[in-house]
């Protein structure tokens, strides 16, 4: 070939490549325009608290405000251009629509000199006045009253003195209304409802040694407050430095590490008339965690929980606050492997306050015991293969005791309504559709759990599953459907952001029968025929079986999908939730039981391709994507580890390790073999460490220790650091849709997703 020919061919194979570079071009810059609103929409906080979608999701999830006769309440639907505010009546099971929308604008028009904003009605809060006569909004800054029989509108004129308010904070109201105990400097206040004033309390609070109203507890005739003084001189700092200030900043944190001084928490009785001050003795001497439950109804005795510091032994005790002297009501150890104790644990006094409800899992299933003051187990109230997760309420009228928990072997992740009454009759399920209708703790949203009317007659029950939207029902107080007050509509969201449901399924894990549960998610253009790089997305807490949106870990994989890979979760053995003993695997992450369930995936679905796997996990995930990268470096090939809480034991908070492996001194061998860096001169793959450099719940010091152990092993590895930010990424604005879109350029780049 001549030159000119071969100028000519190459012109021409140009021009014809052409479209076909730019169409790849589009569709990639497609992907990445799709990630980038999925990334923008996950708020900052959402691993703590719901994902908040307007416009894209929109009914399913209510917010009841109570009205005076203890079972009416009001909620709002609807995008603030177009609010829709209706009330509900349970007992006539009705639900209309609060106010008459083009009355109240048309009203409104001349008040303000123009159409008030949107369509609907132009407000989302309000408050009842005059008996419920009237209600008082706010528009455009605003306040106006509205007659509701006449829709005659008055503005508002303020007075200076109108407006008094609890003060906000660190504060607890007396029984009597008449006085609120505060902090101020680490001491006990106390102010007057009446004019405001303030008393000092207390005056012997020093550094590291200070009183605070963590569960504190008002007696029942308000002349004593019990609460803590807690002493932290001797447990190890930690520094959190604050390198964008000028000079850089360092300050100090407790944190204490295995082994090490544990806080001392004491608890006191204060004499509020008098001054004075009472230190509890609670008898045994050591390290406890201890939490203040509640008094006796007549104040003769405070009772409060103690847990040693390796939450293997707990107590429940009465302190009588006349002498500060102790008794134990009941004691208990743990089984094995069970950690979910706490100082404060499931407790609740009965109606008469003569009685008292406990969870326990004394007979090898967690259950609810009534007990009487001296410890005497009165009677079993639940049985069979029942968790309990949350005590709701408690009907003091009729004795029924309500809480949510999981019966179902078929679907161990369904959490249900139950009920049980005090005379240990009529225990019954009184949820029937599959999925969670109720959250574990710290995932729940208050509006998407069970919720009690005041008068205990009648609940709104929101529930949902992986693929099913959330449904707002009313319900009676025996399980009785009223009607469906709202059903969540995703339309906008499979058309606007591609999102299709996830694939669930269920594998073995490597025993050959313990059933792990999962799911997994693929790109809008999924095609069955093409082969596809897979992620894995860690989380340690049952991550995977959660409801349907809000689910941040969710929204994360179909996010990747879309970018041409195949993503998917499992719940393994020792996860969060599983409810078995730890193993020495557990501490890795169980990655044997992540590689059986990658391979079993992978044998039915040969659109997973084997040769192209990532991990991604942060915090307790974080330990897990890191575990799989050293342990199994033969089939991760790509990882990313955010904030890994522990890379060796010693490095771990006292309240995570000692539970699970003892103290280093009674376990040295134990603390020597459970270490990642170790295992450094494993890693075969591309790995990237993510840290804030302000992380006080897994310090920067443990990415530091396993980078060093990585240049010890000569081994390369990728870095990305985020200046003054904590362990969510959420404390400056921006750094955790750079988190995110990070974890897509990393995957996108290393694992290489064909997307042509």
């Amino acid at each position: 070939m001549n030159k000119q020919k071969g100028i000519f061919v190459v012109l021409v194979t140009s021009l014809l490549m052409a479209p076909l570079v730019n169409a790849q071009e589009a569709e990639q810059s497609e992907r990445e325009a799709l990630y980038s609103i999925y990334a923008t929409k996950i708020p900052a906080s959402a691993y703590y608290l719901r994902m908040q979608l307007p416009g894209h999701i929109q009914g399913g999830i209510i917010e009841p405000r109570w009205m005076e006769d203890g079972n009416s309440f009001w909620f709002v639907e609807g995008l603030p251009e177009n609010t829709v505010i209706y009330v509900v009546d349970p007992k006539a099971n009705t639900k209309k629509k609060l106010f008459d929308v083009a009355r109240l604008r048309e009203e409104l028009t001349p008040i303000l000199g123009h159409s008030p904003p949107g369509q609907g009605v132009p407000f989302r809060n309000f408050t009842f006045v005059d008996q419920q006569k009237k209600v008082k909004f706010k528009v455009e800054g605003e306040e106006f009253i509205l007659q509701l029989d006449t829709y005659t509108i008055d503005k508002v004129t303020k007075t200076p003195t109108e407006e008094k308010q609890l003060p906000r904070g660190d504060t607890i109201l007396s029984p009597d209304n008449l006085s609120i105990a505060t902090i101020k400097d680490s001491n006990l206040w106390i102010r007057s409802t009446a004019d405001q004033s303030e008393i000092q309390i207390t005056n012997d609070s020093i550094e590291n040694h200070y009183w605070s109203l963590e569960r504190a507890e008002w007696s029942p005739d308000s002349s004593m407050i019990a609460l803590l003084k807690i002493g932290e001189r001797n447990v190890q700092k930690i520094p959190i430095v604050s390198w964008l200030n000028a000079p850089e900043k360092v300050d100090w944190i407790n944190y204490p590490r295995a082994g090490e001084p544990i806080p001392q928490r004491e608890i006191y009785f204060v004499d509020v008339s008098r001054k004075q001050t009472m230190k509890v003795n609670k008898g045994e001497e050591g390290d406890h965690w201890i939490g203040i439950l509640g008094w006796r109804p007549d104040g003769s005795e405070l009772f409060y929980k103690t847990v040693d510091r390796r939450w293997n032994k707990a107590e429940l005790m009465a302190a009588n606050p006349i002498d500060g002297t102790s008794r134990i009501v009941l004691d208990e150890g743990v089984p094995p492997g069970h950690f979910h104790m706490s100082p404060y644990g499931t407790f609740m006094f009965t109606p008469d306050r003569k009685m008292f409800i406990l969870q326990s899992e004394k007979d090898g299933w967690d259950h609810l015991f009534l007990y009487n003051y001296e410890g005497k187990l009165i009677r079993q109230l639940t049985k069979g293969r029942l968790v309990i997760m949350r005590l709701v309420t408690l009907d003091e009228n009729t004795g029924w005791l309500y809480f949510t928990g999981r019966d179902d072997p078929e679907r161990p992740y369904d959490t249900h309504l139950y009920r049980a009454n005090l005379d240990g009759k009529g225990f019954k399920r009184l949820t029937e559709a599959t999925g969670k209708h109720d959250g574990p703790y710290r995932w729940t949203d208050p509006n998407q759990a069970i919720q009690f009317t005041p008068s205990k007659e009648f609940f709104i029950d929101t529930h949902s599953t992986m693929d099913r939207p959330p449904i707002a029902e009313l319900r009676k107080a025996d399980g009785t459907l009223q009607q469906v007050l709202s059903k969540a509509n995703i339309e906008i969201l499979k058309e606007k952001l591609k999102w299709s449901l996830p694939e669930e399924f269920v594998v073995k894990a490597t025993d050959g029968e313990t059933d792990l549960y999962g799911a997994i998610y693929k790109p809008f253009d999924f095609n069955p025929n093409k082969k596809y790089p897979v992620i894995e997305i860690i989380f340690s807490d049952e991550a995977v079986q959660r409801t349907f949106i809000p689910n941040p870990f969710g929204w994360c994989a179909q996010a990747l999908a879309h970018q041409g890979f195949i993503v998917f979760m499992v719940d393994v053995c020792g996860s969060g939730g599983r409810g078995r003993s730890f193993g020495e695997e557990d501490f890795f992450g169980n990655i044997d039981d992540h590689v059986a369930a990658l391979k079993q995936l992978a044998a039915e679905r040969p659109y997973m391709d084997l040769s192209r796997v990532g991990v991604w996990g942060y915090s307790a995930g974080g330990d897990i994507a890191l575990s799989a990268m050293l342990k199994a470096p033969e089939v991760y090939h790509v990882g990313i580890a955010g904030a890994p809480v522990w890379v060796d034991a010693y490095s771990c908070r006292a309240t995570v390790i000692e539970p699970l492996i003892g103290l280093p001194e009674e376990n040295p061998e134990g603390y020597k073999k459970f270490s990642y860096i170790k295992y450094a001169g494993n890693l075969k793959g591309k790995l990237l460490l993510i840290h804030g450099t302000c992380d006080s719940a897994c310090p920067f010091s443990h990415t530091m220790k396993m980078i060093d152990a990585l240049i010890r092993a000569g081994k390369p590895y990728d870095l990305l650091i985020f200046p003054d930010e904590i362990h969510g990424l959420f404390s400056r604005p921006g750094n955790f849709t750079y988190y995110l879109q990070a974890t897509r350029r990393y995957f996108v780049e290393h694992l290489k997703a064909d997307n042509n």
